[in-house]
């Protein structure tokens, strides 16, 4: 699993853009002796391996793709492509589960019914996880639950977390453009100031969160991009002002909460300074939320893996995204987080350039996947 992991570090890929590494994990797998179909969501392979008598199955994922990013952790296994780089783990997670692939493969008996391993393309933004399922991930390939593990720097080394409910919020973009009228900044009262409407909107935008939320729920909204005028004329107000952001939430009430009320704002602000507001609300992760039943079979799973101690129920929620909620939408199942230790750079944790996965927590991640499979499917 060290030299797969390695391998595939060296040699990152975007979203659907996963050929090398697609190509490597069937070849894997074949050599084991499971059934593999290629090409799902473009990129995507998914193994199928049948074990005795039985009419259930169950599915696991990991995700391949890599990140656009400069990489910086200066080790002999760096990324050999400039401008890409495994900067979340995700080679981790496939060696893991090429690992458990392999291991039950030659351990059919220890199962009844089938295992499908899915390889997933571009976690990262691209819409992977939606693709495969809208492409008949669950018609080709039947489920009755669905799992999936995501390392995580800071975890201690081989813990295993399986929050109870929520475990990652929605993750969704929104833009508001704001339009007035133009002019020279010592005439602005010839004009109508979007500049204006827009830096209050950005102020009061916080009081979403902090006087409309319920202070016991989960919600984030943040501007990450405005653009306005030109550099070189600072003495024009400018006629249109473009501003985009994020917004995050781990229920969906407070997912329709944010929506409505970022527009709100925007059309109050646009109001008051006598501007136009175009909004645009993008909806593109739903809140990723583990089903109980399945939970309770991961934690089963954790704990016969690296003992009671080691296996964590009341992790609480995080506001990242990931687009393994799909999966969840349509079908039961579970995700849970592995502790990779203290990274090695103090600044290497996700998406950042000095991340590298820890190689020492491959083998708790490959028996715990295993062992899902064991619990769900017991002989």
């Amino acid at each position: 699993m060290t030299a797969w992991r390695r391998d595939l570090h060296a040699h990152p890929e975007l979203g659907f853009e996963e050929n090398r590494t697609a190509a490597l994990v069937a070849a894997e797998l074949r050599e084991a002796g499971i059934e593999v179909a290629e090409g799902l969501a473009g990129t995507g392979v998914v193994g199928t391996l049948r074990g005795a008598p039985g009419n259930r199955a169950v599915a696991l994922r990991a995700d391949m793709d890599a990140l656009a990013m400069q990489e910086k952790t200066g080790v002999p296994y760096a990324s050999t492509v400039p401008g890409r780089m495994h900067a979340c783990g995700h080679d981790g997670h496939t060696a893991m589960l090429l690992g458990a692939a392999k291991w039950l493969a030659a351990r059919r008996g220890i199962f009844s019914g089938t295992a499908h391993f899915v390889f997933q393309p571009a976690e990262e933004s691209r819409g992977g996880g939606q693709r495969m399922v809208a492409e008949g991930l669950f018609q080709r390939f039947p489920a009755d639950a669905v799992y999936a593990l995501h390392n995580l720097p800071g975890l201690p080394l081989g813990t295993i977390a399986v929050p109870k409910g929520p475990v990652l919020a929605s993750s969704d973009t929104w833009q508001v453009i704001f339009r007035g009228r133009g002019t020279h900044g010592a005439k602005p009262h010839l004009g109508t100031d979007a500049m204006l409407a827009a830096a209050q909107f950005v102020a009061a935008l916080q009081a979403i969160v902090a006087r409309e939320l319920d202070p016991m729920g989960v919600g984030v909204v943040s501007v990450g991009h405005i653009a306005a005028g030109d550099p070189d004329a600072p003495n024009v107000i400018p006629a249109e002002v473009l501003l985009r952001g994020t917004a995050r939430a781990l229920t969906a009430d407070t997912r329709d909460l944010l929506e409505a009320r970022i527009g709100g704002i925007a059309a109050g602000m646009a109001s008051t300074h006598s501007v136009a507001a175009d909004y645009r609300y993008t909806r593109r992760l739903s809140p990723t939320v583990n089903h109980a039943a399945q939970a309770a079979i991961m934690h089963r799973a954790a704990c016969a893996t690296v003992g009671a101690a080691g296996a964590r129920d009341d992790f609480p929620a995080i506001t990242a995204g990931e687009d393994f909620s799909a999966m969840l939408e349509a079908r039961p199942g579970a995700y849970a987080w592995l502790g990779t230790g203290e990274p090695a750079h103090p600044e290497g944790f996700h998406h950042n350039p000095h991340f590298d996965f820890n190689d020492a927590a491959l083998a708790a991640g490959a028996a715990f996947l295993a062992s899902i499979v064991e619990a769900e499917l017991a002989a």
